[in-house]
């Protein structure tokens, strides 16, 4: 076994890989850097001067983590502190081989309203606004290509940067009151966090112009109608919609974590990569789950998947 994995390992070493294959096998890299104009570290000690609230992870044995936004008396708006403690903890889940699921939610049944504008208006030259959506997209990137499933549990209102995050989640569950609103238009800028260019890929480029110049309010019904969520949640309240959001995640992350983790990644390559890339990727990430516990105790089984 401890073979097979370290020939796996020199595969990936040994293959041909463009610049982009190696952003998605490389774990914390970024999309931008000095090269870019981006200073990370001068970034950061303007962010640390907007406290507030927190970002709160919870890793149980099941594999499923809850990252919650923890802000409630601003509608769980991110301030600076929040901004550096998303990136602390989707580091944290980088590392966490265990993990298999992930679920996104604001603290008191509300999602996230955005950005604090209390930071918004001291960072509000050009320069501060480019260095704050490099380091979101940076971070949001990171967080779209964690080789976990990620679902992002829309309770209350979903506003701004709020409605953004979710779109870096691979799918989003609504509860019946709620409501995600790209209020961006109405501030006088556009999308800062990627999530214009999430949306499209998302809902196609016609839906993603009118929700975005509309400055729609997407409500649970217009929302599943658009393909903007996967469903629908029966219940508002608080504690059972997120019972009802592990149970509906559970269904997508039964298995090793090895092989949910590498068809995570396989998918990440399918999206950003182009074909051929696409397929190098798909065989070297083939080459760590063949011949592995779960594919030998599946053939032992003789293929029995018919019931």
């Amino acid at each position: 076994m401890a073979l097979r994995q370290e020939m796996a390992k020199s595969l990936l070493k040994t293959s041909s890989l463009s610049g982009r294959t190696k952003l998605l096998h490389q774990t914390g890299l970024s999309l931008y850097s000095t090269s870019h104009g981006f200073y990370e570290e001068e970034v950061k000690k303007k962010l640390q001067q907007f406290p507030g609230g927190s970002i709160d992870l919870q890793k149980e044995d099941s594999g499923i983590g809850i990252l919650t936004l923890n802000n409630p008396s601003k509608m769980n708006a991110f301030s600076g502190v929040m901004m550096l403690q998303l990136l602390e903890k989707v580091i944290e889940l980088e590392n966490w081989t265990e993990g298999k699921g992930l679920i996104v939610r604001g603290a008191k049944n509300t999602f996230s309203s955005g950005s604090d504008l209390n930071a918004v208006k001291s960072l509000g030259t050009p320069e501060d606004g480019m260095a704050v959506c490099m380091f979101m997209q940076n971070t949001l990137t990171r967080f779209m290509r964690l080789p976990i499933i990620s679902v992002a549990l829309v309770q209350g209102w979903a506003l701004g940067g709020g409605a953004e995050f979710t779109t870096a989640c691979d799918f989003r569950l609504m509860t019946p009151e709620s409501k995600i609103r790209f209020v961006h238009k109405e501030m006088g800028i556009i999308p800062s966090w990627g999530g214009t260019t999430r949306l499209v890929e998302i809902i196609g480029s016609r839906q993603a112009l009118k929700v975005l110049s509309g400055a729609l309010k997407l409500d649970s019904k217009y929302a599943l109608h658009i393909g903007m969520v996967e469903e629908v949640l029966q219940s508002s309240d608080e504690t059972k919609s997120l019972e009802e959001a592990q149970e509906w995640l559970k269904q997508f992350i039964q298995g090793p974590p090895e092989v949910i983790r590498a068809l995570k990644k396989s998918v990440c390559s399918g999206r950003e990569l182009y074909l051929e890339e696409a397929l190098q990727n798909e065989r070297d990430l083939v080459g760590t789950v063949w011949g592995g516990p779960a594919n030998l105790e599946a053939i032992a089984k003789k293929g029995k998947f018919i019931k």
